[in-house]
């Protein structure tokens, strides 16, 4: 009897070994994938490549799309996750709470500089895979 109930305990670790790679390279596809469509969205001369004149051009339209306020600023309400509260404290020179446009801009391009290791003033999908990559991501995005 026990030998019964073996079988399909076996099978059953068998299949979920065999689809578990499956399910894992799908996974890893979907964020390269996200890094990919937002590499495509930002480049706008189709070079592979972003530069930080594109990625302040797109950190602009984020900019305007979360400033539902109207009142020139973005918060921490605005920004839904965007930058941590350590970081607009760190980005926020007058310590008024809140980022405008112009601060905003700097803290891309702090980000951007961060994730351009070999200072080639252009970001491709490799480094934008990095950490430091996937935090000017968050705030092109």
């Amino acid at each position: 009897m026990s030998t019964i109930l073996t079988r399909p305990v076996l099978a059953a670790a068998l299949a979920a070994t065999l689809a578990l790679p499956a399910v894992l390279p799908t996974a890893a596809f979907a964020r390269s994938s996200g890094t990919e469509r937002t590499l495509k969205m930002v480049d706008t001369d189709s070079d592979g490549t972003i530069d930080l004149a594109e990625a302040q051009a797109a950190a602009g339209k984020v900019f305007d799309g979360a400033e539902k306020d109207k009142d020139g600023t973005v918060d921490a309400k605005e920004l839904k996750g965007r930058v941590s509260k350590k970081d607009l404290k760190a980005a926020d020179p007058d310590s008024d709470g809140t980022l405008d446009r112009k601060e905003y801009l700097a803290l891309v391009e702090q980000r951007f500089k961060a994730a351009d290791p070999d200072g080639d003033g252009k970001l491709d999908a490799k480094e934008l895979k990095t950490p430091a990559g996937r935090s000017l991501l968050q705030l092109l995005k």
